[in-house]
């Protein structure tokens, strides 16, 4: 899947070898270190909000979570006019600031709520709905910033440590919140969500504002939302990927639901069974995000590796008999799963002009993100009706269709071809154009 870069696109030097070379960076430490602390906080907090609302305020209603999920990412979608204009044209560094001011707000807001026992359904909707309006300005700056952090060079190795450090704090957040869950209460675990959002706005605040790499912002001119769509639209390689992660995004990456309804209606496991099992995943998760960032650059074959084991793990995951089983089988998902969404975003990112990557960044972002609203209650009713391992079987369908889009673009586009050499299978693609190494 040849991404290529723009024409008019400056030469981007081959980036240095490491998986940890953009941490030499000090801007990028200091972004680094509020980021992980924050993520944890994040994860904690969504542990606790599923937890909250499949066995307190529901009686096991995986369809309810499903709701919150689609009130919580359906706003990308709505937004999608003013999220990409507002990474492209404003600072982004000051944006961010305010959106993770007001995150940190609304977890405070629903930890009060629930601490106090006044919390229902219909306030976690609400405060849902309220985070994806800020999550939707908040997500594209977040991903472009990381180009003002360390530059063109290291931008591949730096999306892949901030998957790292996402998928880390995956791993810490939900076993941490399990325990808590357990002990105090989901409400104290959006009390501490709220307060880790201290540690990302300090490290906003004390960036060398001198060393940031900071490019000419986009001309505001009429129809500039349109322009990121034609953009797409004239690239079959963005429209392909783009494909491929609305199938995996919209009906694969509803982990709340798969874990959550498999630990309570299936394995019969308490609040640390399904932080445990939830931070499992994340194991894998943190080692696909490593792999990722050793690389110089995206490959093809990762994109298809990725949605192909993806799907099929998702499928064994379905049948497995004991919840022990069922976390290893997660382990590998994790890996395939953030292989395929860490090689997207990269590519996406460096194949792209940067004058329109926040715009494109925000399609991205609402097509990963935003098909939740429709495929997660989809998914939570298949769980509801015909049971859990079916929800399952569900993303592993989506794992192996966005493997076929993958595969059709390389045979229309890049004229794939296969054969037996050797006794052994090859394959071959035309690398006449610029672009992804095959």
């Amino acid at each position: 899947m040849t991404l290529v870069r723009p024409a008019d696109a400056t030469p981007v030097k081959r980036p240095a070898t490491g998986a940890f070379r953009s941490l030499r960076g000090f801007n990028y430490r200091m972004w680094a270190g509020g980021a992980i602390v924050s993520n944890i906080g994040t994860w904690m907090q969504r542990t606790a909000q599923d937890w909250l609302v499949l066995t307190q305020l529901t009686h096991n209603n995986a369809t309810a979570v499903g709701v919150v999920m689609a009130l919580q990412f359906g706003p990308l979608l709505l937004l999608l006019p003013l999220t990409g204009f507002a990474a492209d044209h404003f600072d982004r560094r000051k944006l961010l600031l305010a959106t993770q001011a007001a995150m940190g707000g609304l977890a405070l807001g629903l930890g009060i709520l629930t601490v106090t026992g006044f919390v229902q359904l219909w306030h976690v909707y609400v405060f849902a709905f309220l985070l994806g309006c800020v999550t939707a300005f908040d997500a594209p700056a977040r991903q472009t910033f990381v180009s003002e952090l360390v530059g063109e060079t290291d931008l591949s190795n730096a999306v892949a440590l901030n998957s790292t450090s996402f998928n880390a704090a995956r791993m810490i957040g939900p076993a941490v919140a399990g325990v808590l869950i357990s002990s105090v209460g989901t409400g104290w675990v959006f009390l501490i969500n709220a307060a880790s959002f201290a540690a990302v706005l300090c490290s906003l605040s004390l960036l060398r504002l001198g060393e940031l790499h900071v490019k000419g912002k986009a001309p505001r001119t009429p129809g500039s939302f349109a322009e990121g769509f034609r953009y797409v639209w004239q690239r079959p390689d963005l429209k392909a990927v783009l494909l491929m992660l609305f199938l995996i995004g919209t009906f694969g990456l509803n982990f709340p639901i798969f874990i959550s309804t498999m630990s309570v209606t299936v394995f019969h496991a308490g609040a640390g069974r399904y932080g445990l099992l939830t931070s499992t995943m994340a194991i894998g998760s943190v080692a696909g995000a490593l792999l990722a960032a050793r690389r110089a650059e995206p490959r093809i074959a990762l994109l298809l590796a990725g949605t192909a084991i993806f799907g099929v793990g998702l499928g064994l995951a379905a049948i497995m008999p004991s919840d022990w089983l069922f976390g290893l089988v997660l382990i590998v998902i994790g890996i395939s799963a953030q292989t395929f969404t860490t090689t997207a975003n990269s590519a996406v990112q460096l194949s792209t002009d940067p004058v329109m990557r926040g715009r494109v960044m925000a399609i991205f972002l609402a097509i990963a993100l935003g098909g939740t609203p429709f495929g997660a209650p989809i998914v939570g009713w298949v769980a509801d009706r015909f049971g859990p391992r079916w929800g399952l079987g569900v993303g592993a369908a989506a794992g192996c269709a966005a493997t076929i889009v993958g595969i059709h673009y390389l045979v229309k586009y890049r004229r794939l071809r296969l054969g037996i050499e050797a006794g052994r299978l090859r394959f071959s693609l035309d690398d006449s154009e610029r672009g992804w190494t095959s």
